[in-house]
């Protein structure tokens, strides 16, 4: 079982660029940018707040994560976080629709990666607004807070998931964040 520890932050356009700024002037080691599409589904033994089961796809690649959430008052989130490769994403799809697994949430996602002082920074954007996660040990994520200047940078308490529930655009059974197609 592996524990995910992370901070995320609401970013406004120019916090956005001060931090890719920032980033560089640190000598952050960027790792690319992808573009993804996660959903979440509903069923048996899953719980949309605090268990989840996300198949995310980004390329050519599919991954099957488990997401178990501890309740935490700090903006610094602890959850149970198991994944797995997947070769083939809608084989996956169609078996977990056989098993009675259904579609809850999509949204889409611009993923930035940098690797800085033993932690990942991450600058997300979504159709409803831009974000920022640190992740790695609480000592980490704190470091990187002091070498990015992140003062006057609000923490995000909010999931994406929530966030989706929030804006996106109910569609059937389901809900949607998606960027508009160009």
């Amino acid at each position: 079982m592996g524990i995910e520890i992370e901070k995320k932050y609401r970013l406004t356009n120019e916090q956005r660029a001060k931090l890719l700024r920032r980033l560089s002037e640190v000598g952050a080691t960027a790792q690319g940018e992808e573009f993804e599409e996660n959903t979440l589904y509903a069923g048996n033994g899953l719980e949309s707040r605090s268990r989840v089961l996300r198949l995310r796809r980004v390329g050519g690649r599919a991954i099957l994560t488990y997401k178990e959430r501890f309740d935490a008052a700090s903006a610094i989130k602890r959850q149970r976080e198991d994944e797995t490769r997947v070769e083939d994403g809608d084989a996956l799809a169609a078996i977990l629709d056989a098993l009675g697994y259904r579609p809850a949430l999509v949204y889409e996602k611009r993923r930035t990666t940098w690797n800085v002082a033993d932690a990942e920074v991450v600058v997300d954007e979504l159709p409803f607004g831009l974000f920022m996660e640190i992740e790695g040990t609480e000592n980490s994520i704190n470091e990187v807070e002091r070498m990015l200047d992140l003062s006057g940078v609000e923490a995000e308490h909010a999931t994406y998931p929530d966030l989706t529930r929030r804006y996106g655009t109910k569609i059937e059974d389901r809900v949607e964040a998606r960027f508009e197609a160009k």
